[in-house]
């Protein structure tokens, strides 16, 4: 069993611990504040730069407390970032809902709910948190379920950050139209970083598509790379969240210092 098969029978199990009726949920996404624009964020000229609230990784294992989700996501908001991720997996991730809801509270941008989304319960309960913007994993899913679950985001007003880490992931990914198309360095089997493919696959995605490079780039010459092979933004979590001064990283890694 890979680490993607296991995590996704714990956040399976997780959410079958707190699902409220649809009524209750439905509720929730009527007051929810309204979707921000994504796409025209990630469109800015020059890299943009989705800054991530990540306490840990099943690569890496635990990387920052983070007692104050909510004041960090202002941090990034504040030097730069186009859009704040959250983390809401809790087993390998550390994350919850309560850090979308209050990361929602502290900042104007965009937020991508960053979890195993493999239920149709898990889009609106996004929605109801407040993002504006969700992670479907090609790797993750069937044909089937990437197609409903993409129409179900967009059905909900939310862009889907479709990611791939493979030739015939992206393939997938582009028989759906995504708008905007991940590229993750990381094998999700062994959780090796190998940098080239992005080289090898940002190319390929066509450029009316914003193109997002993910994993491995914590240096200003990472995002450089990932730039140079097309990349529209850059995904970065635990590069912020390591060191002492999140707001100095993330300047440096936009080259404004």
């Amino acid at each position: 069993m890979s680490v993607l098969d296991e995590i996704i029978i714990g956040v399976r199990e997780d959410l079958a611990q707190r699902r409220m009726s649809r009524e209750q949920l439905q509720e929730m996404v009527l007051a929810a504040p309204a979707v921000l624009d994504v796409l025209t964020r990630l469109r800015k000229d020059g890299i943009s730069v989705i800054a991530e609230v990540k306490r840990s990784s099943p690569s890496k294992g635990a990387l920052a407390p983070i007692s104050d989700p909510a004041a960090l996501a202002k941090i990034y908001q504040d030097n730069g970032a186009s859009v704040v991720s959250v983390l809401t997996e809790q087993r390998r991730f550390g994350g919850s809902l309560a850090d979308l809801a209050a990361v929602r509270k502290s900042v104007s941008i965009p937020i991508l709910r960053k979890d195993f989304m493999v239920d149709e319960y898990q889009f609106h309960e996004a929605r109801a948190y407040g993002a504006d913007m969700i992670l479907l994993i090609v790797a993750a899913l069937s044909n089937e379920q990437l197609r409903e679950f993409q129409a179900l985001t967009h059905e909900l007003g939310m862009q889907a950050l479709v990611e791939v880490h493979t030739t015939e992931e992206l393939e997938k990914a582009l028989d759906i139209s995504a708008e905007i198309i991940g590229v993750n360095s990381r094998n999700l089997k062994t959780l090796d970083v190998d940098s080239k493919v992005f080289a090898d696959l940002l190319p390929m995605i066509p450029n009316q598509i914003v193109k997002v490079a993910e994993s491995g780039i914590s240096t200003r010459s990472d995002v450089e790379f990932a730039q140079l092979h097309g990349a529209d933004a850059v995904l970065i979590g635990e590069a912020l969240v390591r060191g002492t001064d999140p707001g100095a990283t993330l300047r440096a890694l936009l080259g404004q210092g």
